[in-house]
């Protein structure tokens, strides 16, 4: 569905990333009647260039396509916050693991829908979309640190900005010995310390709204977790680095 004559301003744009043609269909029946443009991609290619045309509204993405996963797509907008821009992200799978579930969280997607979706859960999902608030971007990184603060207030504590302040305050302080514990682990080469480190700040920053900082976390817990003693060291300074207090 596209904006009409006499329209103020374009409908959101929802961007559909789905290589099997006949959900696309699905979907695109599912949501004529609903005041969206909604947009199609069947690769990651193509939900790049739609991404690099505009921002969206919703981004609803399969995990199996034919260039790649979806998760290389969220990696993407983690990356580059013009493309994430309020965007909600839904995941679009035909089965999620709790580890796979854990996974998308760190990289800020907002929900899982499972296939075959419901049509009432499809507009639903579309619906709550619509209603988010939107914090426009400038594209600078300063505005873009913001708008992702603004989104974590109201996701994780209901728009209370105070309350995120002071939780922001105490994870502030606490950085210093995380960074002290960090840097022990990382000199004993004691991985199994850095993973738990590791995981414990990749869910810390995600709630402060800090998605590269959260990713980076991710990163050092998944090569901890490996065993992967040169990989997790690297990954470690990776996110000691971007720590505030470094």
């Amino acid at each position: 569905m596209s904006a009409g004559p006499g329209q103020d301003a374009p409908l959101p744009r929802v961007l559909l990333v789905e290589d099997d043609a006949s959900i696309r269909r699905f979907v695109t029946m599912a949501l004529d009647e609903t005041a969206i443009t909604l947009l199609a991609a069947a690769t990651l290619a193509e939900a790049r260039a739609e991404l690099d045309r505009a921002p969206v509204r919703l981004l609803l993405c399969d995990l199996m396509l034919p260039d790649g996963s979806g998760l290389d797509l969220l990696h993407d907008l983690v990356a580059r916050p013009d493309w994430r821009a309020g965007a909600r992200l839904v995941a679009f799978s035909a089965g999620v693991t709790t580890g796979r579930r854990a996974e998308l969280l760190g990289l800020g997607v907002d929900e899982v829908l499972a296939k075959p979706v419901a049509l009432a859960e499809l507009e639903a999902c579309v619906q709550r979309a619509l209603a988010a608030t939107v914090v426009p971007t400038t594209g600078a990184p300063a505005d873009a640190r913001q708008q992702a603060q603004e989104q974590a207030v109201q996701r994780f504590f209901g728009g209370n900005a105070e309350l995120f302040a002071a939780y922001r305050q105490s994870c502030l302080l606490q950085f210093a010995t995380d960074l002290q514990q960090g840097d022990a682990a990382a000199a004993h080469a004691d991985l199994p310390a850095l993973r738990r480190l590791a995981h414990s700040l990749k869910t810390v920053l995600l709630t402060l709204g800090d998605l590269p900082g959260s990713e980076r976390a991710a990163e050092a817990e998944r090569q901890a977790a490996q065993g992967a003693e040169a990989a997790a060291l690297q990954a470690w300074a990776a996110l000691r680095q971007h720590l505030p207090g470094a």
